[in-house]
């Protein structure tokens, strides 16, 4: 029997969505002959009426968004259904809603491309329709428990190696130090991977508590090696020495993590004595042309969710685990967030290259 299954993406975007969609929608076609549904604006193309809704085949699909970051269809991680935010400032359930359109569309059931966040409210609101939902993990960040990668990782980090690269030649023409600070919210795997890649001396994360009397230190054993320049990462979530946030407030109220690098090249030059230039990467790590990493990866999540669903398995997560892919409940994926690990490889690794982590 021919399925009608629906995709949509939700959250913050990043590279490699438009390669899962396709992936998804080739799997479907070629392997079951199933009808695949592309959902606009994620949760809100279910609220719009009518239903904003484009159905996706092989035939009709544009061969360049393979190589397109972002998502063609839109997301957004505003909006909660279960407590939307109205015009006079109060909060409205409007997952019946989403239940009706659901219905209204006839999906026998749903692919959700998000993070740990957006996967739970997915999950809630998808038994409510009674319509199975499937979970493809996404986000720049890596922090989703039981699997070892998500899609759009894997470019965020070639992204800040990158900058690394551009950011070297001029600290090493002026004598200066170079702070780099990237994303990664409360966790440090972009700032631990890309410090490594790019040769950074300091990579400071949230995992790490540090005290920048090491930091000096460090900076001043490098100069009379004969280094004239000093390359440091800093997740975006690291604190000050005296455990303050950084974070900065924007529209709607909404606050978010910034500030840290500005706060680093202010102490250093003066402990230091040493001119520091700092440079926020932010948003330009979302963007860009996803990495091939990111598009095997999420070829290999888009093409097995769909075959989760003909094997009939309800509310799990596709992830990858000891070099294949597998899937988990999505309730165990969104309750073990997923730190670096203080003693994991990585950061063993870094300490053997030489890297400070601001703690000895």
């Amino acid at each position: 029997m021919t399925k009608r299954i629906g995709i949509l993406t939700s959250g913050g975007d990043c590279a490699g969505l438009n390669a899962v969609i396709r992936a998804v929608t080739f799997a479907a076609h070629n392997q079951y002959n199933w009808e695949v549904f592309g959902i606009k604006q994620g949760t809100m193309g279910l609220l719009a009426k009518p239903c904003q809704v484009e159905k996706l085949s092989p035939e009709n699909w544009p061969d360049h968004l393979l190589r397109v970051g972002g998502t063609f269809l839109g997301t957004t991680n505003r909006g909660n259904p279960f407590e939307f935010p109205m015009e006079d400032g109060g909060f409205k359930d409007r997952s019946d809603e989403i239940v009706q359109a659901v219905k209204a569309l006839r999906l026998d059931a749903m692919i959700g491309i998000g993070g740990d966040g957006s996967l739970k409210i997915l999950s809630q609101l998808f038994q409510k329709a009674g319509v199975n939902l499937i979970g493809i993990p996404k986000t720049i960040d890596n922090d989703i428990g039981e699997t070892e990668n998500s899609v759009g990782y894997r470019t965020a980090v070639d992204i800040a190696t990158e900058a690394l690269d551009c950011l070297q030649p001029t600290a090493a023409s002026h004598d200066r130090i170079m702070i780099l600070e990237v994303m990664g919210r409360d966790a440090g795997h972009i700032a631990l991977s890309s410090g490594i890649a790019g040769g950074a001396d300091v990579i400071l994360i949230p995992e790490i508590p540090y005290k920048l009397d090491f930091v000096v230190q460090k900076i001043q054993r490098t100069k009379k090696q004969g280094k004239n320049f000093i390359l440091i990462v800093v997740a975006e979530s690291v604190k000050s020495e005296n455990g303050d946030p950084f974070m900065m407030s924007y529209f709607h109220g909404e606050k978010r993590y910034g500030g840290i690098a500005h706060y680093l090249a202010d102490e250093l030059m003066t402990r230091a004595g040493a001119e520091t230039r700092f440079t926020v990467l932010g948003h330009v790590q979302r963007g860009g042309k996803p990495s091939s990493s990111d598009r095997v990866m999420a070829s290999v999540f888009g093409a097995h969710a769909v075959d989760l669903i003909n094997q009939n398995k309800r509310n799990r997560m596709v992830a990858w685990k000891n070099r294949t892919v597998t899937d988990v409940s999505i309730e165990d994926a969104v309750k073990s967030y997923k730190a670096v690990d203080k003693k994991g490889p990585l950061v063993v690794t870094a300490r053997k290259l030489g890297v400070c982590f601001g703690d000895e």
